[in-house]
C-alpha cells in the first residue's frame, strides 16, 4: 500500500487530502472518504487503509483544513462553522485534482456523521459522482434530494438520537416519491457505530456487516 498527501486549491484557500492506494493502482476505483465532525483524524486514514486494501484508491479531503476537535464542544464548532458550499466545493476540487492525478473519471463517495451529510449531499449536487454511501449522516430538502441520480445505499442505526428513525423514513417516503434509487440499510446500532475508537457506540457486527456490503456495492457501480 501506498499513501501521500494531495494538494489543491479550492475557493476558500488551499487544502489536502489523505490518499491511500494498493501497491497495482492502474485501473483501480476511486472512493471519496469524508470524515466525521472530528476531521481528519487516524481514524478516517484508518478507513481509507481499509479501502486500499480491498482495491481501491482511496482520497480522503480535510474540509477543516488542518484543524482537529479534540472532544465533541470542538467538533461542534468546527461542523457549524463549516458551510456546506465550502465542504461541497473542497470536496468538489479534491475530485478534479484526483482525476487530474490519477486519471479517475467515475468516483464513489462515502462517510460518516457530519460526512455522511456531505457524502449526500454532494451525490445531488457534484459531477463525476457515480455512487454513494453515507453513513447516519443528515438528509437535505426534497428539493436537493430529488436530483439525486445515482445509486446510494444510505446506512444508519434505528438507535440513532440524530439521524433518527423519522428522518430515515423521510428519505425513504422522499425515494419512493421521486424514484430515487435508494437503498435504506438499517442496523439496531447507535449513531457513529462503524467508529471503533468510540466504544460507547461502536458495533462489531453492524461496522463489519455494512463495511462489506458498501465494498460489494461500489465493487459493482464504480
Amino acid at each position: 500500500m501506498k499513501t501521500e498527501t494531495l494538494q489543491f486549491d479550492t475557493a476558500n484557500g488551499a487544502a489536502t487530502a489523505f490518499v491511500a492506494m494498493p501497491d497495482n493502482a492502474e485501473n483501480a476505483k476511486t472512493v471519496i472518504v469524508i470524515h466525521e465532525w472530528w476531521g481528519l483524524n487516524d481514524q478516517i486514514r484508518d478507513t481509507a487503509k481499509r479501502y486500499a486494501e480491498e482495491g481501491f484508491i482511496a482520497i480522503a479531503p480535510d474540509l477543516y483544513r488542518g484543524v482537529l476537535a479534540a472532544n465533541p464542544e470542538e467538533a461542534s464548532k468546527l461542523m457549524h462553522a463549516l458551510g456546506i458550499e465550502d465542504g461541497l466545493n473542497t470536496i468538489e476540487c479534491a475530485i478534479a485534482k484526483a482525476r487530474e492525478t490519477y486519471g479517475t473519471s467515475h468516483f464513489g463517495i462515502s462517510g460518516y456523521c457530519m460526512g455522511g451529510t456531505f457524502a449526500l449531499r454532494a451525490a445531488c449536487d457534484l459531477e463525476g459522482i457515480s455512487a454513494s454511501a453515507p453513513f447516519y449522516g443528515d438528509i437535505p430538502e426534497d428539493d436537493i434530494l430529488q436530483k439525486l441520480s445515482v445509486p446510494t445505499v444510505f446506512v444508519s442505526g434505528i438507535r440513532d438520537q440524530w439521524i433518527n428513525t423519522a428522518k430515515v423514513a423521510g428519505l425513504e417516503a422522499a425515494a419512493e416519491k421521486y424514484e430515487l434509487p435508494v437503498e435504506s440499510l438499517k442496523y439496531d446500532a447507535d449513531h457513529a457505530f462503524c467508529n471503533s475508537n468510540r466504544p460507547e457506540v461502536y458495533n462489531k457486527e453492524a461496522a463489519e456487516d455494512s463495511w462489506a456490503k458498501v465494498v460489494g456495492f461500489f465493487n459493482d457501480n464504480l
